[in-house]
Parts: C-alpha cells; sequence; structure tokens
C-alpha cells in the first residue's frame, strides 16, 4: 500500500508498519481490525513517520507506545560510534598496558574513526564491516587487532539495549599464519658479535644465551644478578619508556646464566655497574636503552650489515636461544621456564621439529655442543 518508503501490510486482524530507521529494519503490529479506513489511516501515519524520520523528529514511543523496539532504537539518545570510541579508550586507561592502550589509539584513530566515528551505533551492520575490511591493506594478524576496540563497544552497546543485535559477532577473525622461527646458526652469531661495538656484542651475546625479550633486557638491572647461583632474576619490562611488571606469574622468573651469558655480564661489568642501575647502555648516548627501536636501528642492524648476516629482526636471539636449547636435546619444560611460558604448549607448538627428546641435565648439553664446535665462550676471550 500507498509507494511510500516501507510499507503496510494487512496481517490477519491486525497490520503490520515495516519501515527503517536509524539503519534498523523496524516491523511494528498495530492492532486495528482490517478495513479501507484503516488502510488509508496507517499509509499516512507511515508518510508521517517517513517525513518525522527525515526531520530527525521521529519520535519512536509516540507512535508506538509500548514497543520494545522504541527502547532499543527510538528511546534511546542517538549515539555516535565516535563517542564509544572516547569512551572505550578512557575506561582502557584503567585497565591496560601501556603498550596495548597504544595500540587500541591506533586502530581506532588510523582505521575505525575514519570508517565508523560518524554513523550511529544502530547503522552498523555485519555487511557493511565486511565490505570496509576488504578495503584494508593489512595482515590479517592486523585487521583481527584493529576489530577488538569495535567489537568491545559493540558488544557494550547491545548490552546496555543501545542496539538490538551485535553485527561483530558474525564476523570472525581472519587466520593469520605464525611466522616460523628465523634462527641464527653459531657462525652467524659469531659474526653478529664480532662486528657490533663492544657494548652491543655483550647485549646480543647476553640476549643469544638467555633468551630474554628485548623489553626484558633494557629493564634489567645489577641488582637482578644472583652472582652465587648464576641466574638473573627477571622482574619488569621496559615497554615505551615506562616500567612494567609481567603480564603472566610465568613472567617473573629466574634465568640460568649459561657461561656465555656470565662472560656478556663480566665484559659489561666495567662499563655501567658504577654508573647506574641498568645494566645495558646506549654506546651513543651514554645512558641506558629506552626501546627496541633504538637497539634495532642503532646497533642491531648495521651489525647485521657489516657481519653479511641476512636481516632477522632482534626477536630472533629468542627464538635462537630455543633452538639451541632444544637442537641439543634440554629438557623442553625447563627451557619454557627459562623463557617465561607457563607450560611447554608454546614450546612444542613454535619449535616441535627441534626436540630430539627429553633429557633432565638441562643446560650442561649445549654447552658440550658448543665446545665441540671450537667456539668460545666469549668473543673478546
Amino acid at each position: 500500500m500507498g509507494g511510500r518508503q516501507g510499507s503496510v501490510r494487512r496481517r490477519g486482524n491486525s497490520y503490520q508498519v515495516d519501515f527503517y530507521y536509524r539503519g534498523v529494519r523496524c516491523r511494528e503490529t498495530v492492532r486495528l481490525r482490517p478495513s479501507k479506513a484503516n488502510d488509508a489511516f496507517l499509509d499516512t501515519k507511515l508518510g508521517c513517520i517517513n517525513y518525522e524520520i527525515a526531520a530527525q523528529t521521529f519520535n519512536y514511543s509516540e507512535h508506538f507506545p509500548g514497543s520494545r523496539r522504541a527502547i532499543v532504537v527510538g528511546a534511546v539518545p542517538n549515539k555516535k560510534l565516535g563517542g564509544a570510541f572516547d569512551g572505550f579508550l578512557q575506561a582502557s586507561r584503567k585497565s591496560c598496558e601501556s603498550s596495548t592502550l597504544k595500540g587500541y589509539r591506533s586502530a581506532i584513530e588510523h582505521h575505525l574513526r575514519p570508517a565508523f566515528g560518524d554513523k550511529y551505533l544502530t547503522e552498523v551492520t555485519a555487511e557493511h564491516v565486511k565490505s570496509w575490511l576488504g578495503t584494508l591493506a593489512v595482515s590479517n594478524k592486523r585487521i583481527n587487532n584493529i576489530l577488538i576496540p569495535l567489537r568491545a563497544v559493540m558488544a557494550d552497546a547491545h548490552s546496555d539495549g543501545l542496539i538490538e543485535r551485535n553485527p561483530l559477532i558474525r564476523i570472525k577473525n581472519l587466520s593469520s599464519r605464525v611466522e616460523e622461527p628465523e634462527p641464527f646458526s653459531p657462525d652467524e652469531m659469531r659474526a653478529i658479535l664480532q662486528a657490533s661495538e663492544p657494548q652491543a656484542a655483550n647485549l646480543f651475546q647476553f640476549a643469544f644465551w638467555t633468551g630474554l625479550r628485548t623489553s626484558e633486557l633494557i629493564a634489567l638491572e645489577w641488582q637482578d644478578i644472583d652472582w652465587r647461583k648464576e641466574v638473573a632474576r627477571v622482574r619488569r619490562a621496559f615497554v615505551l619508556r615506562q616500567t612494567k611488571v609481567p603480564k603472566t606469574a610465568s613472567g617473573e622468573r629466574d634465568v640460568k646464566l649459561l657461561p656465555p651469558a656470565l662472560s656478556a655480564l663480566k665484559a659489561q661489568k666495567p662499563l655501567t655497574y658504577l654508573a647506574g642501575h641498568r645494566i645495558f647502555w646506549n654506546p651513543r648516548t651514554s645512558l641506558p636503552w629506552e626501546t627496541d627501536a633504538q637497539i634495532r636501528k642503532t646497533a642491531w642492524t648495521p651489525a647485521l650489515k657489516r657481519a653479511g648476516v641476512a636481516y632477522r629482526n632482534p626477536y630472533q636471539t629468542r627464538h635462537t636461544y630455543a633452538s639451541m636449547m632444544l637442537s641439543a636435546g634440554e629438557n623442553p619444560m625447563w627451557v619454557a621456564k627459562q623463557m617465561g611460558h607457563k607450560d611447554w604448549g608454546m614450546i612444542r607448538k613454535r619449535y616441535g621439529r627441534l626436540i630430539p627428546e627429553v633429557d633432565p641435565s638441562a643446560g650442561s648439553k649445549i654447552m658440550a655442543v658448543w665446545s665441540q664446535n671450537g667456539h668460545k665462550v666469549s668473543p673478546s676471550d
């Protein structure tokens, strides 16, 4: 009936008025006995609804008092995603690490706000999101991370009754391939150390032989070294120039210092032990390292170029440590504990092909292999 946007249909002993409001299809039942007079009345009503929607004066509950949908899309204030994103970031400041918050802010400001900031919560559909995802020239892993704030905002809106359905439920995370470890060979390790400035060589050698993350290496202090027990106590990380504690209890750990790691510390001790708390310093600034980018740009990349070693990022020192230990037959559970994993599931998943057997004599086999290859404990020895 009526030729207007939407429709009015007779449904048994009542009518159904069908129209779109704020991107949502609305179907309302009007309990009037079908007749020509009521046909004309409801056709006029639909025209009035369309006019008020276009003029932004539509009041859902006035036309359909008692409607549940009036609560969802009519009685609530117009809320755009831009404001919802602001609220999400504000709430995240209290519960997230600085690095996580930075990632959320990047996803919102560079991707989500330009695409959805001016849209009402009720206007976002699964089809719209899928179409937008197809325009993103980033990795699947990055897309999954970008969707995290949008998922949270839409889930909250649904819980608060601002939208009737959460369209993000229909959007599944994309599959992302985990990059294979690319550990360095003993010859590559030696070449990198020989091509590095002394303080950088100490840092890299310690990294190769402890498996610490870069943020943990930066945060390590001399007070964390137990020389008698030959362990390094990992209790903190330094991320985005802020000190933070490990995310999990397993991340707070004591790492056994094998001879090459001890040798690197002994070489570093005369350089920074009396100067301050941190162990590893940037030789260019004569100050402790502050970010992984500093290390990568000013020390790591130049050293690999001078050594003629194919570039891999500094995280591969961690993979190298795991690969050396497991290839030599060290106990995977011990390796997992050294690296800060709560169990050896991650070790099995990432390095399973390198595990020949389980042996309880942790820390001894790798040194035997290293000695047999004729390698010295330290490049400076």
